[in-house]
Order: C-alpha cells, then structure tokens, then sequence
C-alpha cells in the first residue's frame, strides 16, 4: 500500500480530532471544537520545535493554549489553558518527561517518541484535548530527534485507521507495571539501559522498518505501518 505524504497539518490534526470523537465534515467548514483545536495545535507544532528543544513544558502550554481554547469556559480560560492539573504526581512526570526530551538521551528516537505520546496520554497532564496534545509532542519529538527532520509524515492517519489498536496499545501503556514517567521508564530512556519486565505497547502505530512506508517515514497510513513497540529496546 503506497505512503501517504505531504498532507501535512490539516490531515493530521483532523485525524486527530476524530480520534478524540470529532465528526469530520465533508467540506472546509471547521465548527466542531475538538476539530478546530486540534487544526490549530497542529499548525501551533510548526512553530514550537525550538520551544520543543529547550523548554518542552512551555511548548505543552502552548499546544494546551490553543487546541482548548473553544472546550474551556471563557470564565475559566485563564485558570486553565496553558495550566497543567495540579493532580498528585502530575507536575513530577511532566518535570521527568521534560528532562527525557531535553536531555541527550541515548534511547532510539522511536523509543522516545513512543514514551512522550504513551505518558501524556497516560497522565492527561491538562483538563481537556489531552489526545490532541500527545499527538502534537509526538510529531514534535520524531522532528526533533531526527525520525522525521522535515515534518513530513502523518502519523495521526494511520492511527486513526487502526483506531481499536491504537486505544488498545495507549491503554497497555498506561496500564502496564513499571510503565511511565512515574516509574522509571523515562529515567531508564535518558540513560538508554534496558527495563526488566514486561514494558509497554507503544501507544502509536507507526513506523516499522521492514514496511515499505516504515523504512522512509514514521506515519504513512498503510496497514501495517506501526512504531517499534518500547518492549523492542527496553527488556
């Protein structure tokens, strides 16, 4: 099955609304407000990768400030856009996950994308348009660990066409022992060492090297395209 490429922000982020329940209107119209939230982080990520490097919390805020802008009461907006939930934990995995993607790690990129999409979803750091945001820092790390430098793939598409395996994967995560920021799985993916037991599904199907579209990019819509799972280095 031939690589989709070159769709680029729109078809990601509205691959990503649907994910989050969205309906995807049939013409240009943009009224849905996961929809409109998701174009609009999608097109926020271009603008975030040197954000992304050097403060990735910033960036998180960001991509928090505009895809929640029309799910957010406008009495609310300036108690909760841009501000992660002050939920127990909450504020040490985001400080962990942030050191992992600023800090030299020796991981494998798809390793690394696939910890940053799996633990935001896991922590749903912010109230609302958690899903949309993972997705968001997932293309953001692959650009910016060198999986995807120019930006090129759509990953949200194939995750939307094997969507039960997506939830069922992002679940696993979440849900597996020793997984997560909370647990040592990004202090285990700084230092590039292996985790004993049973490690996490990753949450994103993407890129798998003996595909055709998997030896080029990381998010072609093809069957069988799908990222090495974090089991693959972390045993």
């Amino acid at each position: 099955m031939a690589c989709e490429r070159g769709r680029g922000e729109p078809a990601g982020g509205r691959a990503s609304a649907a994910l989050d329940g969205a309906a995807l209107a049939s013409d240009d119209a943009v009224t849905d407000p996961v929809l409109a939230g998701a174009v609009r982080a999608a097109e926020e990520a271009g603008r975030l990768l040197g954000a992304w490097r050097s403060s990735p919390l910033q960036a998180l805020a960001r991509l928090h400030v505009v895809a929640a802008a029309d799910l957010v009461a406008p009495d609310r907006h300036e108690a909760e856009l841009g501000r992660p939930r002050t939920g127990e934990g909450v504020a040490a995995r985001l400080g962990m996950l942030a050191d992992l993607v600023t800090g030299g790690t020796r991981a494998p990129a798809p390793v690394v994308v696939a910890v940053v999409h799996g633990e935001l979803l896991a922590l749903a750091p912010f109230t609302t348009a958690n899903g949309v945001i993972a997705r968001a820092a997932a293309r953001l790390t692959a650009v910016a660990a060198g999986l995807d430098p120019k930006g090129l793939a759509v990953p949200e598409v194939g995750h939307l066409r094997h969507a039960a395996q997506y939830r069922d994967a992002a679940a696993a995560f979440a849900g597996a022992p020793g997984t997560g920021c909370g647990s040592g799985s990004c202090t285990a993916a700084r230092s590039g060492r292996r985790v004993r037991g049973k490690a996490p599904r990753s949450p994103t199907p993407e890129h798998r090297p003996n595909s055709a579209c998997g030896r080029r990019m990381i998010g072609g819509s093809g069957a069988r395209a799908s990222e090495p799972s974090p089991s693959d280095h972390f045993r």
